[in-house]
């Protein structure tokens, strides 16, 4: 049977990048795929070689983080440590309420609408969506399509949301309000459907994370190898000379400023890796490159690199904890050195590494000359951080690759699709 797949993102790149492999090896099974989101994602889909849908408006979130920057560990939306017993009723309420109103609506509200208009018309078999576009499940439950997350994090919101459920169930009748249910209950009886968990968390989850690393989850759960894709990508020349000292890679998050807040200034990390007896790449943008003072000799600044090919000769990365520099460096054995900060799961990626003993984590706000370079230092130095990745890079390998798991898709889309 050859299915229809529609996949659905919020516009974010590093979003659309973990469905590539993904979406490629359904298309190269013979089912038909599109891949749908907001305007501004379109080219960047296109770009893949897939079938770009755009549907609504653009959302604004990025201004609105812009303009709250100092603010993105706000103890409202912090959801690093989702177990139970950490939490009152009134906090972890009020955590769905602000995520809703602040986050989930802003990437959905402009984007649901006309995907439930485009799914539809497509008839899909099957949406898979990404963890933070709930519009994809809402479009799902209005034509019958079978649906399923993809997993590109830490599953801290499944997991938060099983707590939720636990606190909500020890309170009155009265007091049991559901922000999540209330909102996409909302959506979906416009469109005569009902609401129920499964819009939460999908039907089932197609797991990018290594077992060892995630946490113990109550939905079910595929695990699959993680396929670096990086975008449209081109080989540059120097790469084909193998480093004479160790190298270090500083990704672009971290140059980019995306921790926010007052951290150690990108000039201070590049100087204090400039006295080190290590080759470093820092990839850093136009902007960021042309307001640095100086550059150290040891240093080469560039403003892309893809981290497949660079990981492979690369003793450590340096990165804030986003899902594609933790992953590629995963899948490439390479230690790693995060200082982040509590937002989204980049606190549980760093501190999942770090008791892995595949790599050390720290707050930002403890990033200094002194803890950078030791830490650095340490992970060149010491054997067991290159051992602990290695064994990381295994577990990665002995899960399915998309290929494999198209005949599970095919098995799960006949089971759950309603029509």
């Amino acid at each position: 049977m050859t299915m229809r797949v529609l996949f659905a993102t919020v516009s974010e790149k590093s979003h659309l990048y973990t469905m590539v492999p993904m979406a490629w090896a359904l298309a190269s099974a013979g089912h038909e795929v599109h891949v749908a989101s907001n305007p501004s994602l379109t080219e960047a889909i296109k770009g893949t070689g897939l079938t770009a849908v755009s549907v609504g408006t653009d959302h604004n979130l990025h201004e609105m983080l812009a303009a709250n920057r100092d603010n993105l560990e706000n103890p409202l939306s912090d959801w690093s440590n989702p177990v139970p017993e950490e939490h009152t009723w009134e906090q972890v309420h009020m955590k769905f309420k602000v995520s809703v109103m602040f986050a989930y609506q802003t990437y959905n509200d402009c984007m649901v609408h006309d995907l439930i208009d485009y799914a539809r018309h497509w008839e899909p078999d099957l949406v898979i969506w990404d963890s933070s576009c709930y519009a994809g499940p809402v479009a799902a439950r209005v034509t019958g399509a079978a649906h399923a997350r993809l997993l590109w994090c830490i599953d801290i919101y499944s997991r938060m949301r099983d707590t939720f459920l636990q606190r909500m169930a020890e309170q009155p009748e009265e007091r049991r309000e559901d922000p999540m249910a209330e909102w996409l209950g909302g959506l979906l009886s416009r469109y005569g459907s009902d609401f129920d968990e499964e819009v939460v968390v999908g039907q089932w989850s197609i797991d990018q994370i290594p077992s060892s690393l995630q946490l113990p989850l109550s939905v079910e759960r595929l695990p699959m190898r993680y396929v670096p894709y990086n975008g449209p990508s081109e080989i540059p020349s120097w790469l084909r000379q193998a480093p004479e000292r160790p190298r270090v890679m500083l990704s672009s998050g971290i140059s980019s400023g995306a921790l926010g807040g007052t951290f150690m200034p990108i000039e201070d990390i590049l100087a204090t890796l400039g006295d080190m007896d290590v080759e470093v790449v820092a990839a850093l943008d136009a902007g960021t490159a042309a307001k640095l003072p100086a550059v150290p000799e040891n240093t080469r600044v560039v403003d892309f690199v893809p981290l497949h090919a660079i990981l492979p000769s690369t003793s450590v990365l340096i990165h804030h904890g986003g899902f594609g520099s933790w992953s590629t460096a995963l899948a490439n054995g390479v230690p790693q050195f995060i200082p982040t900060i509590r937002h989204g799961d980049w606190w549980n990626k760093g501190t999942s590494l770090q008791e892995a003993g595949a790599g050390l984590s720290l707050h930002a706000g403890e990033l200094t000359p002194q803890t950078l370079r030791t830490g650095v230092e340490r992970l060149i130095r010491e054997e067991s951080f290159r051992k602990a990745a290695e064994r990381l890079r295994h577990e990665n390998l002995d899960n399915p690759t998309p290929s494999r798991m198209v005949p599970e898709l095919e098995r799960l889309t006949a089971r759950y699709r309603a029509r």
